[in-house]
Protein backbone atom coordinates (compact mmCIF):
# COMPACT_ATOMS: atom_id res chain seq x y z
CA UNK A 1 0.00 0.00 0.00
CA UNK A 2 1.27 3.47 -0.86
CA UNK A 3 1.27 5.71 2.22
CA UNK A 4 0.51 9.37 1.56
CA UNK A 5 -0.16 12.45 3.73
CA UNK A 6 -3.44 13.29 1.98
CA UNK A 7 -5.33 13.68 5.25
CA UNK A 8 -3.94 14.69 8.66
CA UNK A 9 -3.16 11.82 11.04
CA UNK A 10 -5.08 12.48 14.26
CA UNK A 11 -3.24 11.33 17.40
CA UNK A 12 -5.23 10.90 20.61
CA UNK A 13 -3.81 10.96 24.12
CA UNK A 14 -4.55 12.01 27.69
CA UNK A 15 -4.22 15.72 28.28
CA UNK A 16 -1.50 15.66 30.95
CA UNK A 17 1.93 17.18 30.17
CA UNK A 18 3.53 13.73 30.24
CA UNK A 19 0.92 12.17 27.95
CA UNK A 20 1.31 15.04 25.50
CA UNK A 21 5.12 14.64 25.59
CA UNK A 22 4.68 10.97 24.72
CA UNK A 23 2.34 11.84 21.85
CA UNK A 24 4.91 14.32 20.54
CA UNK A 25 7.57 11.60 20.67
CA UNK A 26 5.34 9.28 18.63
CA UNK A 27 4.63 12.05 16.12
CA UNK A 28 8.30 12.97 15.80
CA UNK A 29 9.28 9.35 15.11
CA UNK A 30 6.57 9.10 12.45
CA UNK A 31 7.72 12.38 10.89
CA UNK A 32 11.25 10.99 10.51
CA UNK A 33 10.13 7.56 9.29
CA UNK A 34 7.64 8.90 6.76
CA UNK A 35 9.41 12.14 5.80
CA UNK A 36 6.25 14.13 6.50
CA UNK A 37 6.04 17.69 7.90
CA UNK A 38 4.63 18.45 11.33
CA UNK A 39 1.42 19.99 9.99
CA UNK A 40 0.28 16.61 8.64
CA UNK A 41 -0.23 15.47 12.26
CA UNK A 42 -2.81 16.66 14.76
CA UNK A 43 -2.51 15.85 18.47
CA UNK A 44 -5.77 15.78 20.41
CA UNK A 45 -5.82 15.75 24.21
CA UNK A 46 -8.77 13.76 25.56
CA UNK A 47 -9.87 13.99 29.18
CA UNK A 48 -10.26 10.58 30.81
CA UNK A 49 -12.07 9.60 33.99
CA UNK A 50 -8.85 8.69 35.79
CA UNK A 51 -7.58 12.26 35.39
CA UNK A 52 -10.93 13.91 36.12
CA UNK A 53 -11.64 12.05 39.39
CA UNK A 54 -8.84 12.85 41.82
CA UNK A 55 -10.48 12.46 45.22
CA UNK A 56 -10.56 8.63 45.40
CA UNK A 57 -8.08 5.77 44.97
CA UNK A 58 -8.07 4.20 41.50
CA UNK A 59 -9.26 0.86 42.85
CA UNK A 60 -12.49 2.51 44.06
CA UNK A 61 -13.42 3.96 40.67
CA UNK A 62 -12.58 1.13 38.29
CA UNK A 63 -8.88 0.47 37.71
CA UNK A 64 -6.74 0.81 34.62
CA UNK A 65 -9.51 1.34 32.06
CA UNK A 66 -10.08 4.75 33.61
CA UNK A 67 -7.02 6.05 31.74
CA UNK A 68 -7.96 4.61 28.36
CA UNK A 69 -11.73 4.23 27.92
CA UNK A 70 -12.58 7.63 26.46
CA UNK A 71 -9.54 7.56 24.17
CA UNK A 72 -10.44 4.11 22.87
CA UNK A 73 -14.02 5.21 22.26
CA UNK A 74 -12.71 8.10 20.17
CA UNK A 75 -10.53 5.67 18.23
CA UNK A 76 -13.43 3.30 17.54
CA UNK A 77 -15.65 6.24 16.52
CA UNK A 78 -13.06 7.49 14.01
CA UNK A 79 -12.43 10.78 15.83
CA UNK A 80 -8.72 9.88 16.04
CA UNK A 81 -6.53 7.57 13.96
CA UNK A 82 -4.12 6.32 16.64
CA UNK A 83 -3.90 6.50 20.43
CA UNK A 84 -0.66 6.90 22.40
CA UNK A 85 -0.55 5.26 25.82
CA UNK A 86 1.77 4.55 28.73
CA UNK A 87 1.78 0.77 28.52
CA UNK A 88 1.78 0.35 32.30
CA UNK A 89 -1.72 1.92 32.27
CA UNK A 90 -3.08 -0.49 29.65
CA UNK A 91 -5.43 -3.35 30.54
CA UNK A 92 -4.29 -6.67 29.10
CA UNK A 93 -7.60 -7.09 27.26
CA UNK A 94 -8.32 -4.48 24.58
CA UNK A 95 -11.75 -3.63 23.17
CA UNK A 96 -12.83 -5.61 20.11
CA UNK A 97 -11.53 -3.98 16.94
CA UNK A 98 -8.43 -2.40 18.53
CA UNK A 99 -4.82 -3.63 18.62
CA UNK A 100 -1.46 -2.47 19.91
CA UNK A 101 1.31 -3.74 17.64
CA UNK A 102 3.63 -0.74 17.80
CA UNK A 103 5.88 -0.01 20.78
CA UNK A 104 8.46 2.75 20.96
CA UNK A 105 11.98 2.19 22.35
CA UNK A 106 11.68 1.76 26.11
CA UNK A 107 12.83 4.49 28.48
CA UNK A 108 14.34 4.05 31.96
CA UNK A 109 12.32 1.31 33.71
CA UNK A 110 13.25 2.32 37.25
CA UNK A 111 11.19 3.99 39.94
CA UNK A 112 12.56 7.23 41.34
CA UNK A 113 12.58 8.15 45.06
CA UNK A 114 11.78 11.79 45.76
CA UNK A 115 12.30 13.51 49.09
CA UNK A 116 13.94 16.74 50.22
CA UNK A 117 17.36 15.87 51.60
CA UNK A 118 16.69 12.12 51.92
CA UNK A 119 18.21 9.73 49.39
CA UNK A 120 16.32 6.52 49.92
CA UNK A 121 13.55 4.59 51.62
CA UNK A 122 15.92 3.20 54.24
CA UNK A 123 16.87 6.71 55.36
CA UNK A 124 13.35 7.78 56.31
CA UNK A 125 12.61 8.13 60.02
CA UNK A 126 10.24 5.65 61.68
CA UNK A 127 6.63 6.65 61.06
CA UNK A 128 7.46 8.94 58.16
CA UNK A 129 4.67 9.64 55.66
CA UNK A 130 5.11 8.40 52.09
CA UNK A 131 2.64 9.31 49.34
CA UNK A 132 1.71 7.10 46.39
CA UNK A 133 -1.37 6.20 44.34
CA UNK A 134 0.12 2.87 43.23
CA UNK A 135 -0.96 -0.26 45.11
CA UNK A 136 2.21 -1.96 43.89
CA UNK A 137 4.44 0.74 45.36
CA UNK A 138 2.34 0.88 48.55
CA UNK A 139 2.76 -2.87 49.09
CA UNK A 140 6.46 -2.82 48.25
CA UNK A 141 7.05 0.07 50.66
CA UNK A 142 5.20 -1.64 53.51
CA UNK A 143 7.01 -4.93 52.84
CA UNK A 144 10.36 -3.15 53.28
CA UNK A 145 9.31 -0.58 55.88
CA UNK A 146 6.14 -1.62 57.76
CA UNK A 147 6.71 1.24 60.18
CA UNK A 148 5.99 3.90 57.54
CA UNK A 149 2.65 5.61 56.93
CA UNK A 150 1.52 5.42 53.29
CA UNK A 151 -1.07 7.95 52.09
CA UNK A 152 -2.94 8.40 48.81
CA UNK A 153 -1.11 10.64 46.30
CA UNK A 154 -3.17 11.07 43.12
CA UNK A 155 -2.47 13.43 40.21
CA UNK A 156 -0.05 13.99 37.36
CA UNK A 157 3.68 14.43 37.86
CA UNK A 158 3.44 18.18 38.50
CA UNK A 159 0.57 17.77 40.96
CA UNK A 160 2.40 15.13 42.98
CA UNK A 161 5.58 17.18 43.09
CA UNK A 162 3.59 20.15 44.41
CA UNK A 163 1.98 17.97 47.08
CA UNK A 164 5.44 16.82 48.13
CA UNK A 165 6.74 20.41 48.24
CA UNK A 166 3.69 21.45 50.29
CA UNK A 167 4.49 18.83 52.93
CA UNK A 168 1.64 16.37 52.27
CA UNK A 169 4.26 13.62 52.56
CA UNK A 170 7.95 13.33 53.29
CA UNK A 171 8.64 11.21 50.22
CA UNK A 172 7.03 9.85 47.09
CA UNK A 173 7.88 7.75 44.04
CA UNK A 174 7.64 8.56 40.34
CA UNK A 175 8.69 6.63 37.26
CA UNK A 176 12.07 7.80 36.00
CA UNK A 177 10.76 7.43 32.44
CA UNK A 178 8.16 10.13 32.99
CA UNK A 179 10.61 12.49 34.65
CA UNK A 180 13.09 11.96 31.81
CA UNK A 181 10.47 12.59 29.13
CA UNK A 182 9.49 15.83 30.86
CA UNK A 183 13.12 16.89 31.31
CA UNK A 184 12.57 16.96 35.07
CA UNK A 185 14.84 14.18 36.36
CA UNK A 186 18.03 16.13 37.11
CA UNK A 187 18.71 16.03 40.85
CA UNK A 188 15.00 15.63 41.66
CA UNK A 189 14.86 11.86 41.96
CA UNK A 190 17.11 9.06 43.13
CA UNK A 191 16.73 6.07 40.76
CA UNK A 192 16.00 2.77 42.49
CA UNK A 193 17.65 -0.32 41.07
CA UNK A 194 15.19 -3.03 39.92
CA UNK A 195 17.22 -5.35 42.16
CA UNK A 196 15.88 -3.35 45.11
CA UNK A 197 12.37 -2.60 43.81
CA UNK A 198 10.91 -4.23 40.70
CA UNK A 199 8.95 -1.73 38.59
CA UNK A 200 5.41 -1.99 37.29
CA UNK A 201 4.75 -4.25 34.33
CA UNK A 202 5.64 -2.36 31.10
CA UNK A 203 6.97 0.69 32.97
CA UNK A 204 8.80 3.08 30.64
CA UNK A 205 7.14 1.78 27.45
CA UNK A 206 4.90 3.74 25.08
CA UNK A 207 2.37 1.83 23.00
CA UNK A 208 0.40 3.03 19.99
CA UNK A 209 -3.11 1.65 19.56
CA UNK A 210 -4.95 1.51 16.23
CA UNK A 211 -8.08 0.09 14.64
CA UNK A 212 -7.44 -3.53 13.67
CA UNK A 213 -8.78 -3.02 10.15
CA UNK A 214 -6.78 0.13 9.37
CA UNK A 215 -4.10 -1.19 7.01
CA UNK A 216 -2.76 2.26 6.14
CA UNK A 217 -2.01 3.07 9.78
CA UNK A 218 -0.64 -0.42 10.38
CA UNK A 219 1.91 0.14 7.62
CA UNK A 220 2.93 3.49 9.10
CA UNK A 221 3.34 2.16 12.62
CA UNK A 222 5.33 -0.82 11.40
CA UNK A 223 8.09 1.62 10.47
CA UNK A 224 8.65 2.73 14.09
CA UNK A 225 7.90 -0.43 16.09
CA UNK A 226 10.77 -1.42 18.40
CA UNK A 227 11.00 -5.21 18.36
CA UNK A 228 13.13 -5.42 21.50
CA UNK A 229 10.53 -3.56 23.54
CA UNK A 230 7.78 -5.68 21.99
CA UNK A 231 9.56 -8.89 23.02
CA UNK A 232 10.10 -7.72 26.60
CA UNK A 233 6.48 -6.64 26.96
CA UNK A 234 5.24 -9.93 25.51
CA UNK A 235 6.75 -11.64 28.56
CA UNK A 236 5.66 -9.03 31.09
CA UNK A 237 2.08 -8.55 29.91
CA UNK A 238 1.50 -12.29 29.56
CA UNK A 239 2.61 -12.61 33.18
CA UNK A 240 0.15 -9.86 34.13
CA UNK A 241 -2.66 -11.51 32.17
CA UNK A 242 -2.00 -14.87 33.81
CA UNK A 243 -2.25 -13.28 37.24
CA UNK A 244 -5.46 -11.42 36.38
CA UNK A 245 -3.55 -8.23 37.09
CA UNK A 246 -5.22 -4.85 37.55
CA UNK A 247 -4.75 -1.66 39.51
CA UNK A 248 -6.15 -3.56 42.48
CA UNK A 249 -3.40 -6.21 42.53
CA UNK A 250 0.20 -5.42 43.57
CA UNK A 251 2.25 -7.03 40.79
CA UNK A 252 5.72 -6.10 39.56
CA UNK A 253 7.76 -7.50 36.71
CA UNK A 254 10.64 -6.82 34.38
CA UNK A 255 12.05 -8.65 31.37
CA UNK A 256 15.70 -8.24 30.38
CA UNK A 257 16.60 -9.04 26.77
CA UNK A 258 20.19 -9.89 25.87
CA UNK A 259 20.71 -11.17 22.36
CA UNK A 260 18.41 -14.16 21.92
CA UNK A 261 18.00 -14.69 25.66
CA UNK A 262 15.30 -13.18 27.83
CA UNK A 263 15.10 -13.23 31.63
CA UNK A 264 11.83 -12.39 33.35
CA UNK A 265 11.59 -11.45 37.01
CA UNK A 266 8.22 -11.22 38.71
CA UNK A 267 6.89 -10.32 42.15
CA UNK A 268 3.52 -10.42 43.85
CA UNK A 269 2.97 -8.71 47.19
CA UNK A 270 0.08 -8.83 49.63
CA UNK A 271 -1.60 -5.39 49.66
CA UNK A 272 -0.63 -4.88 53.32
CA UNK A 273 3.01 -5.68 52.56
CA UNK A 274 3.05 -8.70 54.86
CA UNK A 275 4.37 -11.13 52.23
CA UNK A 276 6.13 -11.01 48.86
CA UNK A 277 6.75 -13.88 46.45
CA UNK A 278 9.32 -13.60 43.67
CA UNK A 279 10.24 -15.70 40.66
CA UNK A 280 12.78 -15.64 37.81
CA UNK A 281 12.80 -17.52 34.50
CA UNK A 282 15.14 -17.44 31.50
CA UNK A 283 14.54 -18.67 27.96
CA UNK A 284 14.77 -17.70 24.32
CA UNK A 285 13.39 -14.41 23.09
CA UNK A 286 11.04 -16.30 20.77
CA UNK A 287 9.40 -17.89 23.82
CA UNK A 288 8.83 -14.60 25.68
CA UNK A 289 5.07 -15.01 25.97
CA UNK A 290 5.38 -18.64 27.04
CA UNK A 291 7.81 -17.63 29.79
CA UNK A 292 5.32 -15.05 31.07
CA UNK A 293 2.53 -17.62 31.12
CA UNK A 294 4.73 -20.18 32.88
CA UNK A 295 5.74 -17.70 35.57
CA UNK A 296 2.11 -16.72 36.14
CA UNK A 297 1.23 -20.37 36.79
CA UNK A 298 4.15 -20.77 39.18
CA UNK A 299 3.30 -17.65 41.16
CA UNK A 300 -0.42 -18.50 41.34
CA UNK A 301 0.48 -21.93 42.70
CA UNK A 302 2.78 -20.45 45.34
CA UNK A 303 0.31 -17.70 46.27
CA UNK A 304 -2.65 -19.92 46.94
CA UNK A 305 -6.21 -18.55 47.21
CA UNK A 306 -6.94 -15.14 48.68
CA UNK A 307 -3.40 -13.79 48.41
CA UNK A 308 -4.46 -10.37 47.09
Amino acid sequence: MQISPDTPLKIGTRGSPLALAQAHEARDRLMVALGWPEDVFEIRGIQVTGDRVQDRPLGQIGGKGLFTREIEEALLDGMIDIAVHSMKDMPVDLPDGLVIDCLLPREDVRDGFLSAGIRGLGDLARGAVVGTSSLRRRAQILYRRPDLQVVEFRGNVQTRLKKLADGAAEATFLAMAGLNRLGMAGDTATPISPDDMLPAIAQGAIGIERRANDDRVAEMLGLINDTGTATRLAAERTLLAGLDGSCQTPIAGLADLRGDSITLRGEVIRPDGSEAITAELTGTAASAAEIGAEMAKELKHRMGPGFF
